[in-house]
């Protein structure tokens, strides 16, 4: 359509422009990532706080 290349294409291109991934150097999905280091945080943190809750009523 438009006389475009298919979507395929366009991305095979633009991935081959890329330069090579360095091992353990990278996350493959950017909102994954953010959504796996918040969750992270949330959980150490519910566990400081409830700790802090358990000794502090001890």
């Amino acid at each position: 359509m438009f006389h475009r290349k298919p979507l395929e294409e366009r991305i095979a291109e633009r991935q081959a422009k890329l330069p090579p991934l360095k091992e353990g150097k990278h996350f493959e999905h950017g909102p994954a990532k953010f959504v796996f280091i918040s969750l992270l945080v949330a959980v150490v943190l519910m566990h400081v706080v409830g700790l802090a809750i358990v000794m502090h009523f001890a």
